[in-house]
């Protein structure tokens, strides 16, 4: 009976250390099969290019493809939620963008409560808004701008890449500090907006850098000021609209987050092959060209960050009056 028990005791003790040994096992091994990542809007907007950049490289180094899964709608909400819903194992994950941070105070019946119902993997960089006009529009600065609004109420069409994005809630800063009144449009994505802006349709838009800036270079838009408190590298000679608007700032943080409960090992081993791919010369060179330095650090660090996001974001929601049911 004793020799029983301890053979007992013995099995009990290795049951744990076994299950620890399988649960690393597993990690070290990840992925062994295609990973989804899901980004919530359409296909050629900042969100779509930084996955892609991302999920190729990490295709290329884990040796499983990181297959990029637009879902569009709700304000980047059906995304995140089928994000949220998925099962914990890291075969799907989440491109992180400004609109998780602000849909949290912004939406009143959201089914998920970001900050809690998403593990934070690794950032990818942060980039400024452009507040960016199309060229039939007179102004070449902010100063003209707000003039041209102010001169022609209820005539300017702004875009967003949907409800609640920063690109939205930037321009909502805008006027809420200038005393200026457009009629905001929302698009499914940056890409559709974006094809309006060229064809005059809309008049003006605060996109992230990284699909608008091609544009601008091309000299097929205008760039008018950029949303950050320093003027940007990419282009130095566009001011910040804090130049002629005290105060004003926004930008956009963006990275990589999994369902809760995702195992720690996984989330450890994602953070470390995406850090070192953001340190490679040619990926730290393709991020600056689209506007934003690499943003190395832990999934700690990341989800102190995203806290820090969500609070600033919901300032600027109450500041602006919105909500959407």
């Amino acid at each position: 009976m004793t020799s029983r028990r301890t053979a007992l005791g013995l099995i009990g003790v290795g049951l744990p250390a076994l299950i620890v040994s399988r649960g690393s096992a597993a990690a070290l091994d990840y992925p062994t099969r295609p990973v989804r990542f899901v980004v919530g809007y359409p296909p050629g907007g900042a969100t779509d290019i930084l996955a892609r950049l991302i999920g190729q490289r990490l295709s290329e180094k884990l040796g499983q493809q990181f297959v990029v899964e637009n879902k569009p709608g709700a304000g980047n909400n059906i995304g995140t939620e089928a994000v949220v819903n998925a099962e914990p194992d890291g075969y799907t994950v989440l491109l992180i963008n400004p609109a998780n941070y602000i849909n949290t105070s912004l939406y009143t019946n959201l089914k998920f409560n970001f900050v809690r119902d998403i593990a934070a993997v690794a950032s990818f960089n942060r980039v400024p808004n452009v507040m960016t006009a199309n060229t039939d529009v007179p102004a070449k600065n902010v100063v003209e701008f707000i003039e041209y609004v102010k001169a022609n109420p209820g005539k300017v069409n702004m875009a967003s890449s949907g409800n609640g994005t920063s690109v939205h809630l930037s321009g909502e800063m805008f006027m809420a500090m200038t005393g200026t009144k457009m009629q905001h449009v929302p698009y499914r994505g940056a890409a559709p907006a974006i094809t309006d802006m060229l064809g005059g349709q809309v008049q003006v838009i605060f996109d992230n850098m990284p699909s608008i800036i091609q544009h601008i270079r091309a000299g097929s838009l205008r760039a008018l000021g950029v949303t950050t408190a320093e003027r940007s590298p990419q282009l130095p000679d566009v001011q910040t609209i804090a130049e002629t608007v005290p105060g004003y700032e926004a930008s956009a943080l963006f990275g990589m987050g999994a369902p809760k409960n995702t195992p720690k090992e996984i989330i450890a081993k994602l953070n470390s092959e995406i850090n070192a791919i953001l340190a490679e010369p040619e990926m730290n060179k393709r991020l600056v060209e689209l506007g934003g330095e690499p943003l190395i650090q832990s999934p700690e660090a990341f989800g102190e960050q995203i806290k820090a996001e969500t609070e600033k974001w919901k300032r600027v929601v109450e500041f602006a009056g919105l909500k959407v049911e």
